[in-house]
């Protein structure tokens, strides 16, 4: 057990992203993507035994896991199960030949506390940026050697961590329609799935980030990507938070899916700095209207 191990095991918190990630952070936040150096380092919190125990623990609406020999786009298809429980699944992913993931961890106390440590260190600079810091989130992802994470979408603002193992997200550019239609904003931003269809000529407007232990890389909201894990067993952790200009954008996109019902074609929201305050209003009004019903 490492001094930073310790440290953590003690309940005392290190800064985990350096000064010169944290500048990187505030020039690019919240719509550049870009790589930052971590130090949570071997955290006892992430490691197998630790994880499989915290996802058995877990109501089942928060573990994911399912084979990961997947391709890049399920395109309206279930990923297949691995038919094994989520603690084999998590304590064996060397060999499971699978895919993890644990939704919502701040639920366990002691995750809860790690994820609030960490997005504490960048609280400035988000609230500067975008406001109040919102619905912080964590997750969890443990993948068997060169699994794959389909095509698919987030709604948060993101921060992946690679604790173990390495991977390449292959991420494209937020608020294109070419690589996430409109409808499919709508669809998701009214109940529907976040999983994209896949094209192969999709791929040349794609840009790769390599992520090994020690690195991490911001994800913008709703920022099209799929993963390819590496030869080795991987552990990532995602931290998030939402803004109130990221629930405008999803406001104001399943404003418009009203909109195109009617037989209207919709102008798309605007990315930040827009505030697209009147449609985001219009879908909240809708909203508290309908559920008087």
């Amino acid at each position: 057990m490492n001094d930073q191990t310790i440290t953590f095991a003690k309940g005392i918190a290190l800064e985990t992203f350096s000064e010169v990630s944290r500048a990187d952070f505030a020039r690019s936040y919240p719509e550049v993507p870009h790589k930052l150096a971590h130090q949570l380092g071997d955290h006892p919190l992430m490691q197998l035994d630790a994880l499989a125990q915290m996802a058995q623990g877990l109501p089942g609406h928060s573990v994911e896991y399912n084979r990961a020999d997947l391709p890049l786009g399920l395109n309206g298809e279930k990923a297949p199960a691995n038919s094994i429980g989520i603690g084999e699944t998590i304590r064996n992913i060397a060999t499971t030949g699978s895919w993890a993931a644990l939704k919502n961890i701040e639920q366990n106390p002691a995750y809860g506390a790690l994820l609030n440590t960490l997005l504490e260190e960048l609280r400035p600079t988000i609230e500067a940026k975008t406001g109040a810091m919102l619905k912080p989130q964590g997750f969890i992802f443990i993948t068997s050697p060169n699994g794959i994470t389909p095509y698919h979408f987030d709604p948060e603002h993101n921060i992946l961590l690679q604790l173990a193992g390495s991977k390449v997200m292959t991420m494209f550019p937020a608020g294109d329609p070419r690589y996430a239609p409109d409808e499919t904003h709508e669809t998701y931003h009214t109940g529907g799935g976040r999983d994209l269809f896949w094209r192969d000529e999709l791929l040349s407007g794609g840009r790769e980030w390599t992520l090994a232990p020690g690195e991490a890389l911001y994800v913008p909201v709703m920022s099209p990507h799929f993963v390819k894990n590496g030869p080795a067993p991987a552990v990532s952790l995602s931290i998030t938070w939402r803004s109130e200009w990221s629930f405008a954008e999803a406001d104001a996109r399943a404003f418009n899916s009203l909109l195109r019902k009617a037989g209207v074609a919709p102008r798309a929201p605007g990315r930040w700095p827009a505030t697209n305050r009147a449609k985001s209003l219009g879908w909240r009004i809708y909203r508290k209207v309908t559920s008087l019903r």
